[in-house]
């Protein structure tokens, strides 16, 4: 899922966190007064049911997406931006001392505060805040305090420039993304430079290898990032999932939010990306040991195709 140029709200497919209770519809047809009759399939009638976040994982039954293991939907509706504010208090902070980011979304047709949200992986609200030189990384919960208002604690580190990206999926719409920028008094950072680094990493109680296939990545083309993911205590679902990624470029205009392709609990985690243009990049991957989360971050350099 790709975030846009700063300062713009995308509409991107999440997946919808609660069980499904869909019946099958569109079911086979079968000829009436017939004794013995077989039963004719009209495929005018099916129904597809899909992923909400993963739109290209499609079945004709009710079910699970094989990707993120959430609920599949029949009738998707189409995708609609909801406004979503971002706001700081206090209006300037300061590094170092506590803060609180207010998210205020509203619905697209009167704006009117939203009053009704879907668990997305376990969670009303998904944030993530990175600051403009890479180094500082958060992703956080923020709580429902009113009608369309959530409000997340925070400190920032250090002054300069930050990404806030808020997911949510709210009722009567499609899985939304928001993104802003949020600017903290004092002297900014340098921007980040990104070399290549691929080494292994040594987590809280993971060891986190990577390679990436193709070996050198370009730009719009599909990568395969393969995670090799070592314990003790084993791989465990963390909000739902093996595992989450955000990748963002080192300028912070584009920035995803990903989660496994292809994962069983084994030590073997793989993800699909597509990155939009040539540049580097940094991958955060989070994952869990023994109610332990894992942070830890690769830089990828990204080519252009020939």
């Amino acid at each position: 899922m790709r975030v846009p140029p700063l300062g713009l709200v995308a509409v991107v497919a999440y997946c919808l966190a609660a069980p499904s209770d869909r019946a099958v519809r569109g079911a086979p047809l079968v000829a009436p007064h017939i004794s013995n009759s077989a039963v004719i399939s009209d495929p005018s009638q099916a129904v597809v049911y899909s992923c909400p976040m993963d739109p290209d994982v499609r079945s004709d039954r009710a079910g699970k997406c094989r990707r993120c293991g959430m609920a599949l939907v029949a009738g998707v509706p189409e995708p609609v931006e909801f406004h979503t504010d971002v706001v700081t208090i206090p209006e300037a902070p300061q590094p170092g001392r506590p803060a609180v980011l207010q998210f205020s979304v509203h619905d697209p047709w009167k704006d009117r505060p939203v009053s009704g949200f879907n668990l997305v992986h376990e969670k009303l609200f998904h944030a993530f805040v990175v600051s403009q030189d890479l180094q500082f990384f958060e992703h956080g919960h923020p709580s429902l305090v009113i009608d369309g208002v959530f409000q997340y604690p925070i400190t920032f580190p250090k002054p300069g420039m930050y990404r806030v990206l808020g997911d949510f999926f709210p009722d009567g719409g499609m899985p939304q993304l928001s993104s802003e920028t949020v600017f903290v008094r004092g002297e900014p950072p340098p921007p980040a430079h990104l070399d290549r680094d691929y080494s292994p990493k040594a987590a809280t109680n993971l060891n986190v290898s990577l390679e990436t296939i193709p070996e050198r990545p370009v730009a719009t083309a599909r990568t395969q990032l393969r995670f090799l993911v070592e314990g003790e205590r084993g791989l465990e679902k963390y909000l739902g999932v093996w595992g989450h990624m955000l990748v963002a470029s080192n300028d912070l205009i584009d920035m995803m939010h990903e989660h496994p392709f292809l994962a069983d609990g084994g030590p073997r985690v793989e993800f699909e990306i597509v990155f939009p243009r040539p540049g580097a990049y940094r991958v955060w991957v989070q994952f869990q040991s023994d109610g332990v989360v894992n942070t830890t971050h690769f830089d990828i350099p990204v080519g252009s195709l020939q």
